[in-house]
């Protein structure tokens, strides 16, 4: 990596996001895309449910405590390029023994008080170079916390979708089960009055009783997922999270998707790798500065009992400068610029891989939302068809043209493509929500914590 020949000044890179493809294979047709993708959902109960994530989230949380430390960081690199001051004192006593007849004692006390202050000329740009990696680090970490802030959001979404999903299963299925009740009530019927063998009511009762064994496992995966959400909104597993939506929300046109190249701005990750590229950058700099001489001012003061009253006036009575220049030091500055620079290159590549990955994640999201749709099309073609294979053959069935076998399994495949087609429909919403979590949508922006991050924190 090159940089110019002034050591606290790295050079720009233009090219640093590599080649980005020109356009996306499909385009957007919403004109006004809302910051808040979620809305877009059209669901009280979502919104109110990222909101309460968006606050409470123990993720956020972290992620603001992260950017606390970044900030200190910060702070304290940029303390080392002014002069600091600290304060002495001393005491002194002395005790004698007297000579006089009463054999006593005698004491006296002595005491100082100074000022020393030490200050490191910045000639090569050393510190403003670690000051500008920590200030750079900063917006690295606050893009850390966007990335958190759509992650959380993404996945209350998806585990919101999944539970409706699971809902609408056990819907489906209790409904399925009470319909096969009344099948295999008119089978042991006819049973009855000789008109069918004994198999035709055993295969039936197994269509009921695996419809009936399904139940069980769609209630456990509800709740499993009602364990996830209510952690992601900081709550104990078995809260009440007061849902109360029983369809599934309906997936509108595609949100307006820009071009490739406004992931640089738009993804707080690929910002934030863009944003540690620099700052590594800059500690190259740094490190670079380092094996150049260092000129460092040292003043001090210190004043007695007798003549504390000058203290203030004119402290300033001793001022040494150290120049100190590397000669020997088994290369340990030259090894520090080569990992300097190693890192700066591993961000680099690191850069790239976050830009390509971005676009890839957002192609990815449209080609499976695109083929999904034409899927459930064809899914919804082949229910269409199964259910009138299944009337006709429950009609020849009853006119005693065919055996229970044809309606047996055409029971099954209409049972098992309303199945299918609940689930499907949940996976193109899920497409959706990564389609907005890759363009980097959806959050507000804000620079302070939420209450609820400071209202249990510790504090000194």
């Amino acid at each position: 990596m090159l940089f110019s020949c002034n050591p606290y000044q790295p050079s720009v890179m233009p090219d640093a996001a590599g080649k980005i493809p020109g356009a996306y294979s499909l385009y957007g047709e919403e004109p006004n895309p809302s910051s808040l993708w979620w809305q877009s959902m059209g669901s009280t109960e979502l919104s109110r449910l990222i909101d309460t994530a968006l606050s409470d989230s123990f993720t956020l949380k972290e992620a603001w405590a992260r950017l606390q430390q970044a900030r200190s960081l910060a702070v304290l690199a940029g303390a080392a390029r002014y002069p600091d001051l600290a304060a002495t004192g001393s005491v002194e006593y002395t005790r004698r023994r007297s000579e006089t007849l009463s054999g006593g004692s005698e004491g006296d006390g002595n005491y100082a008080m100074g000022l020393v202050s030490n200050y490191e000329l910045d000639l090569w740009g050393r510190l403003r170079s670690q000051q500008e990696a920590a200030r750079i680090n900063v917006e690295a970490t606050q893009a850390d916390l966007q990335t958190a802030g759509i992650t959380v959001s993404a996945e209350v979404a998806d585990r919101w979708v999944r539970i409706i999903s699971q809902r609408l299963q056990k819907q489906l299925l209790e409904k399925q089960l009470a319909n096969n009740l009344i099948f295999l009530n008119l089978i042991e019927l006819r049973f009855r009055k000789a008109m069918v063998s004994a198999l035709d009511v055993y295969q039936q009762k197994q269509v009921v009783e695996n419809v009936r064994a399904r139940i069980p496992l769609v209630e456990a995966e509800t709740q499993l997922l009602m364990h996830e959400l209510a952690v992601l909104l900081g709550l104990p597993p078995r809260a009440d999270l007061s849902l109360r939506q029983t369809d599934m929300p309906v997936v509108g046109r595609l949100p307006a998707l820009g071009l490739p190249a406004d992931l640089l701005a738009n993804r707080p990750d690929i910002r934030a790798a863009g944003m540690r590229l620099k700052a590594a950058e800059w500690q190259v700099a740094a490190a670079r500065a380092n094996r150049l001489p260092a000129l460092r001012l040292t003043a001090g003061a210190q004043y007695g009992r007798s003549d504390l009253d000058l203290l203030f006036d004119t402290w300033l009575l001793s001022l040494a400068a150290n120049l100190t220049a590397p000669i020997l030091d088994g290369g340990r500055r030259a090894a520090e610029v080569d990992l300097a620079r190693a890192q700066a290159d591993e961000g680099l590549w690191f850069y790239r891989q976050a830009v390509l990955t971005g676009v890839k994640e957002v192609e990815d999201a449209l080609e499976s939302e695109n083929r999904q749709r034409e899927h459930i099309s064809g899914l919804e073609s082949v229910m269409a068809a199964a259910r009138k294979g299944l009337e006709e053959a429950i009609q020849r069935y009853r006119r005693g043209l065919s055996d229970y076998l044809p309606v047996l399994t055409q029971l099954i495949a209409v049972q098992d493509l309303e199945r299918d087609l609940i689930r499907q429909q949940e996976t193109l919403i899920r497409y959706r929500i990564a389609l907005h979590r890759a363009l980097g949508g959806g959050w507000i922006g804000d620079t302070e914590p939420p209450e609820a991050a400071m209202g249990n924190g510790h504090r000194g």
